[in-house]
């Protein structure tokens, strides 16, 4: 049983570093305290079907790769670019925000205009 909880433990700790964020990100996201979630993967705390579950829903991980390592690590969909844009983005004011939003439709009108406006 040991190596099982340690693989798992393992498991998280590559999520959380695959998303960029920290203890405390990760563990806020499931609604866990950056102590908690430390301790989780110190395995100084059980990694219950609760969290196992969280973790799953919440960061879109392959359940079965999560418990038995087994396939991918994400479930099919999950953009890892998307979630980090857009985690950056939330951290920017209003008119930071703007001025992305600007220069994102720029690079797209030059992106179709380069490339004869195909899809």
């Amino acid at each position: 049983m040991k190596e099982q909880k340690r693989e798992i433990h393992e498991r998280i700790i590559e999520v959380r570093k695959a998303l960029g964020l920290s203890q405390k990100e990760f563990g806020k996201r499931i609604n866990v305290s950056q102590g908690y979630f430390s301790n989780i993967e110190l395995q100084e705390r059980k990694i219950n079907d609760r969290i196992i579950l969280l973790i799953c829903s919440v960061y879109g991980v392959n359940e079965d790769w999560l418990k038995n390592g087994a396939g991918e690590m994400f479930n099919n969909g999950v953009d890892l670019k998307i979630d980090k844009i857009v985690r950056d983005f939330r951290k920017l004011d209003g008119l930071l925000q703007d001025y992305v939003m600007q220069q994102i439709d720029l690079a797209v009108k030059y992106h179709e205009k380069k490339n004869g406006d195909k899809k």
